[in-house]
C-alpha cells in the first residue's frame, strides 16, 4: 500500500513539472536552435537585387507589319534612334555577399539578363549600383560589384562535395519582393538535370525548401549557416521544388567571372564521338560504355598527354563519362592549366593519362570556323566593302564558303557579313574569334547575316 501510495506521488510530481515546463523552458537560450544561429550568422550578407530593362517595340519604321521579331535587333542600326520606343521592365532577385573587402556579390544570371541598370538593396535598406563583373548563362551565375565605403559582412563558404539526403537546409531570398524571407527544407536529391527552355543544367542538389520568384541568386546554408548552394528558380513547373547551384562548382566559375569577365572553357584537344551498340562491339569495348577519340589536335594538351585516335576514355578523375556533353560539362568543373586524369582503354586495357588544360589558342579560330562551319572569314576593309559592296561598318565578312557546307547549300556566298553568333555581337574579327571559340562546344549557332540592308538569321549545327 506504501509502495503504491510512493508511485502515485511520483508520478503526480511528474505530472506537475511537464505541465510547468513550457513556463520554464520559454528562454532565449532554449529557443535560438541552430536554424536561427545560421539565418543571424548570414542575414546581413544576403541582399536584394533589382535590375531595369527594356523591351523594344516600333523600333523601327516596318514594325508591326508582320515581321520577324528577330529583325527588330538588326534594323535598329538603320533607322534614327528617335523611332526607338521600349517599356520598362524590373527582375527582382536575390544575391549573397561573398567578399566584403573588394564589394562581390553572386547571384543567378537570369536574374540580370539583359539588364542596363541594377541596384543592390542592404539588409539595412543601403542602397547601391552595381556593377556586372562577369555573367554565364551556361551555369546560370553572375558575379556583380558594389562599392560601399567600408567593408560588408561576407558569407562563408561551405562544401558541397559531403552533402547528405535527409539534411536540414536552409534558403533566404525576396520572394516576390518579401525581403529577407527565410524557409527550410531537406536534401531531396543530389545530381539532378533539369532542362529549362533549350538549355540543360547538371548537378544540381534539389531540395523542399520553398524557392519561389525572388529567391533566385539566394543563398541555400546548412545548419551551421555555411553556404552550401545557390538557389534558383529557373524550373517555372516546380511546386514544392527547389533546385541549387552546388557551391563547390560555383567556386570554379566565380574564380573565372572575377578575373576573366566570363568562364573560359578548358581546352584538350580531344575530338570525341558517343558509342552506339554497333560501335561498341565493331570496336570490341565491352559494356558499351565511354566515349571513341575521333581524333586529337596537333600540338595539343591531349597530344602531349599521349592519348591516341582510337582509344576509349572511360572517366575524369574516376568519375564515369557516358557522352560526349557529360565530358564537356566535367571540363567545367576544372579550371584552366589544371592537370586532369583520364581513364582510358586501348586494345582491351586501361590506363591513366595525366592532362594539363589550356586556353583555346585564339589564333585557331579561323581555322576552327573553317572546319565548324565551312568558311573562310575576313575582317572589314577598304577593299572588301569595295569588292562586296558592304556599307555596314560593324561584323566580318565571309571571304569563301565550302561547296559542302551546309551554308553553302542554304545559299550563304562571299560578301555576305556576320553580325551575331547566339548571344555574341560581332564588331570586329577579335569578337568573331572569341564568339567561335565559346561556341565551338555547341550543337548549333544561330548566326545573324547581313546582305546588303538585309538581315537573316540561320541555325547551323556544329
Amino acid at each position: 500500500m506504501v509502495k503504491h501510495i510512493k508511485l502515485t506521488n511520483i508520478i503526480a510530481v511528474i505530472f506537475f513539472i511537464t505541465l510547468c515546463l513550457p513556463a520554464l523552458g520559454r528562454s532565449e537560450y532554449n529557443r535560438r536552435d541552430a536554424i536561427v544561429s545560421a539565418v543571424e550568422k548570414v542575414s546581413t550578407a544576403v541582399v536584394n537585387v533589382s535590375s531595369e530593362y527594356e523591351i523594344p517595340h516600333q523600333s523601327h519604321p516596318f514594325s508591326g507589319f508582320g515581321m520577324n521579331p528577330f529583325f527588330d535587333s538588326f534594323f535598329k542600326d538603320f533607322f534614327d534612334p528617335g523611332f526607338r520606343q521600349s517599356d520598362k521592365r524590373t527582375s527582382l532577385g536575390s544575391g549573397v555577399i561573398i567578399d566584403g573587402k573588394r564589394g562581390f556579390i553572386l547571384t543567378n544570371a537570369h536574374v540580370i539578363a539583359k539588364a542596363e541598370d541594377i541596384s543592390v538593396v542592404l539588409l539595412d535598406e543601403r542602397t547601391f549600383k552595381a556593377q556586372l563583373v562577369g555573367a554565364d548563362p551556361d551555369s546560370d551565375l553572375a558575379v556583380l560589384r558594389i562599392k560601399p565605403d567600408e567593408d560588408l559582412p561576407a558569407i562563408e563558404m561551405g562544401r558541397s562535395d559531403d552533402l547528405m539526403i535527409g539534411e536540414t537546409v536552409i534558403a533566404i531570398g525576396n520572394p516576390f519582393g518579401f525581403s529577407h524571407t527565410v524557409t527550410t527544407g531537406v536534401i531531396s536529391a543530389l545530381n539532378r538535370s533539369i532542362r529549362s527552355n533549350d538549355t540543360i543544367y547538371h548537378d544540381f542538389i534539389q531540395t523542399d525548401a520553398s524557392i519561389n520568384p525572388g529567391n533566385s541568386g539566394g543563398p541555400l546554408l546548412n545548419v551551421n549557416g555555411d553556404l552550401i548552394g545557390i538557389n534558383t528558380a529557373i524550373y517555372a513547373k516546380a511546386q514544392g521544388i527547389g533546385f541549387a547551384i552546388p557551391i563547390n562548382k560555383a567556386r570554379r566559375i566565380i574564380t573565372d567571372l572575377i578575373q576573366y569577365g566570363e568562364v573560359v572553357l578548358s581546352w584538350t584537344g580531344l575530338l570525341l564521338q558517343n558509342l552506339d551498340p554497333d560501335l561498341a562491339r565493331y570496336m570490341k569495348i565491352p559494356g558499351e560504355k565511354g566515349l571513341l577519340v575521333k581524333a586529337v589536335e596537333a600540338a595539343s594538351p591531349a597530344s602531349r598527354s599521349g592519348i591516341k585516335k582510337e582509344d576509349v576514355l572511360l572517366a575524369i578523375e574516376k568519375r564515369p563519362i557516358s557522352s560526349v556533353s557529360s565530358f564537356n560539362q566535367s571540363l567545367r568543373d576544372y579550371p584552366v592549366d589544371t592537370t586532369i586524369h583520364i581513364t582510358v582503354l586501348r586494345r582491351g586495357k586501361k590506363r591513366t593519362v595525366a592532362l594539363k588544360t589550356q586556353v583555346y589558342p585564339e589564333e585557331r579560330a579561323l581555322d576552327l570556323a573553317h572546319n565548324l562551319l565551312g568558311v573562310r572569314i575576313e575582317p572589314l576593309s577598304s577593299k572588301n566593302r569595295k569588292t562586296f559592296r558592304i556599307n555596314t561598318q560593324k561584323g566580318v565578312v565571309v571571304s569563301e564558303v565550302l561547296p559542302q557546307a551546309y551554308l553553302a547549300k542554304i545559299g550563304v556566298e562571299p560578301g555576305d557579313v556576320i553580325r551575331q553568333m547566339d548571344d555574341f555581337n560581332i564588331e570586329t574579327l577579335d569578337d568573331f574569334k572569341k564568339a567561335m571559340i565559346r561556341c565551338r562546344q555547341k550543337k548549333s549557332v544561330v548566326l545573324l547575316i547581313q546582305r546588303g540592308e538585309q538581315g537573316y538569321y540561320i541555325s547551323v549545327k556544329l
